[in-house]
């Protein structure tokens, strides 16, 4: 299918450059396409950004049925547009929608959209350092009908913003705070999806956890609210004794694509990873044996963060005396060391714009 382009006649003021928030500035133009049952996917088009009219009823306000993704354009130092694991997103936005009763997207097509949109808005890529244009395709069931069943109807939609650090720290270590009375997810559910409910049903407990002066959740298993899962936000890796821990994919965490990309890099490193399960109990007995060197959660948005603290009941565990740790600085470095350009490819994970 064609993509068709309408360029805006009113382009935006960009945002200062060196004041980049995360997630609050949007470009000049978005993606849409549409679906229908007797057509499939159709209309694929880019046109200036702006509002979209829905009606009341519209069952996405009503039953969530939703999707959404997360990826991000660089540019290098000689001005190249390179994209990190486009395909990779594409393929996992369709196990999100398998899992939401969403039709598949052509993996082929959603990249080739996404590719189209970041060049129409390539002048919005920021080049300073620790920054990037933050990319989200997301998919909404459009049927404007009251009553819970899959839509009919769909929009497969993507905007782009120009982001700074995902957290206000940027690289230094965060405060992360155990939650144990709250649930976002169990096997069976849709944890491993990305989808809204997931990030609604965890709000109480980040903004708790905020309150009482951490950035963020380390959530247990929803069952026995002992093992230890996944941050907020971010796929979560302690280093013990020079072995990586981090939760095994067992359907109710996300397969993050950053989180493959650290496996892959600790490896060629020489540290083994284990995926397995571990309770928040063992992790601060490694603390109190001093066995835990490091902490760090990985995501998209913040690409590796390292952990200071972790606070959990009445317990607190200062990781590396709160300092960034060899190892998570190394995986940062060399992750973005790819991103930006600057280092080898080796695994072939980017897409470069010509």
């Amino acid at each position: 299918m064609e993509i068709t382009i309408t360029k805006t006649t009113n382009p935006k003021k960009k945002p200062d450059k060196n004041n980049l928030v995360f997630g609050t500035v949007f470009t000049d133009h978005m993606f849409i396409m549409d679906y229908e049952e007797k057509r499939g996917w159709y209309n694929p088009r880019i046109v200036p950004y702006g509002p979209l009219q829905l009606e009341p009823a519209c069952m996405v306000f009503h039953y969530a049925q939703e999707t959404f993704e997360g990826l991000k354009a660089y540019k290098t130092k000689e001005g190249k547009i390179q994209l990190f694991r486009i395909q990779d997103n594409m393929k996992r936005l369709n196990q999100s929608n398998e899992r939401l009763c969403i039709p598949k997207i052509d993996v082929d097509l959603a990249v080739e959209a996404i590719k189209t949109l970041v060049k129409v808005d390539q002048d919005w890529i920021p080049k300073m350092e620790g920054t990037s244009l933050y990319i989200r395709p997301f998919v909404i069931g459009t049927d404007n009908k009251i009553g819970v069943r899959p839509s009919s109807t769909y929009k497969f939609m993507v905007i782009l913003s120009p982001v700074g650090s995902y957290y206000k720290e940027g690289i230094r270590p965060t405060k992360i705070y155990v939650e144990d009375k709250y649930v976002r997810a169990v096997p069976g559910g849709v944890g491993y999806a990305k989808t809204g409910g997931n990030y609604a049903a965890s709000l109480k407990a980040q903004k708790e956890a905020k309150e009482k002066g951490y950035s963020e959740v380390l959530w247990l298993d929803g069952q026995q609210r002992k093992y230890v899962e996944e941050v907020g936000t971010s796929n979560a890796f302690f280093i013990v004794d020079g072995v990586a821990y981090t939760s095994p994919l067992q359907g109710s965490i996300l397969a993050g694509i950053t989180r493959n990309t650290t496996i892959t890099l600790l490896k060629e490193m020489g540290i083994q990873v284990r995926e397995e399960r571990f309770t928040v109990d063992q992790l601060f007995q490694w603390h109190e044996e001093g066995k835990l060197e490091e902490a760090f959660a990985t995501g998209t948005a913040a690409v590796i963060s390292p952990i200071g603290q972790l606070g959990w009941k009445d317990k607190v565990a200062i990781i590396n005396n709160f300092e960034i740790g060899k190892i998570s600085q190394k995986i940062y470095d060399s992750i973005t060391g790819i991103q930006n350009g600057t280092l080898e490819d080796k695994y072939h994970w980017i897409t470069q714009l010509s």
